[in-house]
C-alpha cells in the first residue's frame, strides 16, 4: 500500500508540474499574441479611417491590403452615439437571423479589451467611433488549451489510479486466497500425522509412550507454524542464529519426506559456522519453500545442492536443482503472489520468501539462473 501511495504522489507531482508549465507558457504566449492582435487592430482602424478620409486620386493599396489582411480578428465599429455602424469578421449568418447577435458580441468585446478610438474630424474633437474587437479563434483555442490539458490529464490519472486499484484489490485477493491454502498446506502435514498416530493408539493403546514422541513432533510443528504466521505483518526480532545449523536442519526434515532419488548436498567451503541476525522461524520458512520448490521441480529424482558461501560484508545461500527449470519470460512473475507454474498450487511461497529476506531481514532473493531441463539456481544475500 506505502508503494502504491508513493506511485500516486508521483503521478500527481508530476501532473501539478506539467500543467503549471504548460499554463505559465501558455499566459506568456497569450500576452505576446494579445499584443500582436492589438497592434494590427491599430494598423487596422488607422487603414479604416485612411480609407473613409481619402480623395478619388490618393494611392490607397496599403490601407486595401492592410484591411482585408484581417480575416481572423472579430471588430465592431460604434459611433459616438453608441450606435453599431460596422462590423468585420463575425458570422453574417447569425447577424441575418439575430437582431440581438452583434449587440451581445459587442457587451463581450467591451469586456474583453479597451477600444481603439478613430478621429474621423480633426475639426471637431466628439467626432470619433469606437473600434471594439475580440480575441481571434486561434488566441482562444491558445488561452483554453491549458483547461483541456488538465482535463485530459485529469481523465488520464482517474484510468491509472482506477487500474492500479484494481490491480491492487486483485493482488489483495490472491494473496488471501494464497494465505488461506498455506495455512490449509501447513497444517495438513502435522494433522495427517496426528490423526495417524491416534489410529495407532486405538489398535496399540500399549504403545502410548513410543507415539507420544512423534505425537510431541506434529505438536511442535503446529506451533513452529502458528508461530510463522503470526509473525507476519509485524516486525520480527532477530536473534544471531548459526545459518548453517538452520539450513542443515531444514535440509534434513525435507529429506525425511522426499523420494530416495532425491540426492541433498549442503556446501560449506570448510566454515562450521555462520552467524547471522536472523528471525530462525520466518528463515526457517524461507529455506523450507525454496527447498520445497526444489524438490517438486526435480518430479521425484534429480539432485539438490545448497551452496553457501562467507564473503567480508555478505553471506550468500544458493539453493540449485536440477530439475525442469523455469522459461525466461516467467522470472520476472515467480515473485507475485498468486502466481505458480505447477497444475496444484497457490502461488505463495515464493512471495512470502521475497518479503521474509527483503523486508524483514533487508537482504535479496533472487533467481541467479534457471534453464528448461537443466535447472534453477535462487540465491539468498544476507548483509552483516
Amino acid at each position: 500500500m506505502r508503494h502504491l501511495f508513493s506511485w500516486r504522489n508521483l503521478l500527481l507531482f508530476l501532473a501539478t508540474l506539467i500543467v503549471a508549465t504548460t499554463v505559465v507558457y501558455v499566459n506568456n504566449l497569450v500576452k505576446h499574441m494579445e499584443a500582436e492582435e492589438k497592434h494590427r487592430i491599430e494598423e487596422w482602424v488607422e487603414a479604416y479611417q485612411q480609407l473613409q478620409n481619402a480623395s478619388p486620386s490618393d494611392n490607397l493599396n496599403l490601407e486595401l491590403k492592410i484591411i482585408t489582411n484581417n480575416t481572423t480578428i472579430p471588430v465592431i465599429a460604434v459611433n459616438n452615439k453608441g450606435q453599431i455602424i460596422d462590423s468585420r469578421n463575425l458570422d453574417s449568418a447569425k447577424i441575418a437571423r439575430d437582431p440581438d447577435y452583434l449587440t451581445r458580441q459587442l457587451k463581450l468585446f467591451k469586456s474583453q479589451h479597451p477600444p481603439i478610438l478613430e478621429h474621423y474630424d480633426p475639426q471637431h474633437p466628439e467626432a470619433v467611433n469606437y473600434f471594439y474587437y475580440g480575441d481571434s479563434i486561434l488566441l482562444k483555442q491558445i488561452r483554453y488549451y491549458p483547461y483541456v490539458q488538465l482535463t485530459v490529464i485529469a481523465l488520464f490519472l482517474l484510468i491509472v489510479f482506477m487500474a492500479i486499484s484494481s490491480s491492487n484489490r486483485s493482488s489483495q485477493n490472491q494473496l488471501w486466497v494464497g494465505l488461506a491454502k498455506e495455512t490449509a498446506h501447513q497444517l495438513g502435514t502435522p494433522l495427517s500425522s496426528l490423526q495417524a498416530w491416534v489410529e495407532m493408539l486405538k489398535e496399540h493403546p500399549q504403545q502410548t509412550a513410543s507415539l507420544a514422541t512423534e505425537i510431541q513432533k506434529d505438536v511442535e510443528r503446529l506451533n513452529l507454524i502458528a508461530e510463522r504466521f503470526s509473525k507476519i505483518g509485524s516486525e520480527p526480532e532477530l536473534i544471531e542464529t548459526d545459518l548453517i545449523a538452520l539450513v542443515n536442519n531444514v535440509m534434513h526434515y525435507i529429506r525425511k519426506r522426499a523420494s530416495q532419488k532425491v540426492h541433498f548436498v549442503l556446501h560449506t567451503h570448510g566454515e562450521t559456522e555462520m552467524m547471522a541476525l536472523v528471525s530462525p522461524t520466518l528463515f526457517s520458512w524461507v529455506i523450507e519453500n525454496l527447498l520445497k520448490n526444489a524438490l517438486d521441480a526435480t518430479e521425484g529424482q534429480g539432485r539438490i545442492e545448497i551452496d553457501m558461501q562467507d564473503h567480508s560484508t555478505q553471506w550468500w545461500i544458493d539453493i540449485h536443482d536440477t530439475g525442469k527449470g523455469i522459461p525466461k519470460h516467467l522470472w520476472q512473475k515467480i515473485f507475485k503472489p498468486g502466481f505458480t507454474t505447477k497444475k496444484r498450487g497457490w502461488g505463495l511461497g515464493l512471495s512470502l520468501a521475497k518479503r521474509i529476506v527483503e523486508t524483514y531481514h533487508k537482504g535479496k532473493l533472487t533467481l541467479k539462473s534457471s534453464e528448461p531441463g537443466k535447472g534453477s539456481t535462487f540465491r539468498i544475500i544476507l548483509y552483516k
